[in-house]
């Protein structure tokens, strides 16, 4: 069976998605593949080498695939029905943090950012300054190497919900990891490099979730966060029509704890 990529007049579906262990949850992602068939997915948390990336299970799905991976931890992919180009491993010189968590490429036309921003552990500790310096770091890069006025898309785990409608408690979060003011503050100066929070382009309503602990039930009982985000430039964001959190890869045998976000651009 042959597939073919999307195009400017064919439109383009992005996900991105933390499956927390790409083997692990291998047959997942196929069979959601096969449901879904996005152009593009960007994965987080691979915690795989490169040379044992699954590659062969996605090529069967016409599906190219790049990976920026390790052994236990850290990890990001791009599957994409399209030809990558112009493919970026890390920042220069890994200067931040060696763990694997910046994959891009030129796919059709866009350019698509993978990121795994880390978690930072607590607030206050060595880990958490390295998160925020991370989120800078990243800053940085964009400003030196892309064009706000391109079509460009920033996805990924971001490990930071933007503001109270993102969390299921607020109050209890508050000054929380993944929801300090610093890591809020960070996320925002990042946005206004150029971006635009894609899923409010279509959903004002609080309780959008992405994330859900393993741990006291907080999936059933909607103890959610918000902090998986499709971001997108001016232009690219002009063509988005729709973005859906994919709730149901968050139920069933074994899931992720994650769940994708795909966003559909004209």
């Amino acid at each position: 069976m042959r597939y073919h990529a999307a195009s400017r007049d064919l439109g383009m579906r992005i996900a991105t998605w933390n499956v927390n262990s790409v083997r692990a949850r291998l047959e997942r992602v196929v069979a959601w593949l096969g449901r879904q068939r996005p152009d593009v997915v960007c994965l987080q948390e691979t915690k795989v080498e490169d040379a044992l990336f699954p590659t062969e299970a996605f090529t069967e799905l016409g599906y190219r695939c790049l990976s920026y991976g390790q052994k236990t931890y850290n990890g990001v992919a791009i599957l994409s029905l399209a030809e990558p180009r112009e493919v970026v491993r890390g920042f220069p010189g890994e200067a931040v943090e060696p763990g694997k968590r910046l994959l891009a490429a030129r796919l059709a036309g866009v350019r698509v950012v993978n990121v795994y921003v880390p978690n930072g552990g607590e607030v206050g500790l060595p880990a958490y300054h390295a998160k925020l310096a991370w989120l800078e770091a990243l800053r940085q890069w964009l400003a030196a190497t892309a064009d706000p006025a391109e079509e460009l898309a920033l996805c990924g785990d971001f490990n930071v919900a933007p503001e109270d409608r993102d969390v299921w408690d607020p109050e209890l979060w508050r000054d929380r990891i993944l929801f300090s003011q610093p890591e809020k503050q960070a996320l925002a100066r990042l946005i206004a490099w150029g971006l635009v929070d894609t899923l409010r382009l279509h959903h004002q309503e609080s309780g959008i979730f992405t994330w859900w602990d393993y741990r006291a039930g907080a999936f059933h009982r909607g103890w959610g966060l918000r902090i998986d985000h499709v971001f997108a430039t001016a232009p690219l964001a002009a063509r988005c029509t729709e973005v859906v959190v994919d709730r149901n890869e968050r139920k069933g045998d074994k899931p992720s704890d994650h769940a994708p976000v795909i966003a559909t651009f004209a």
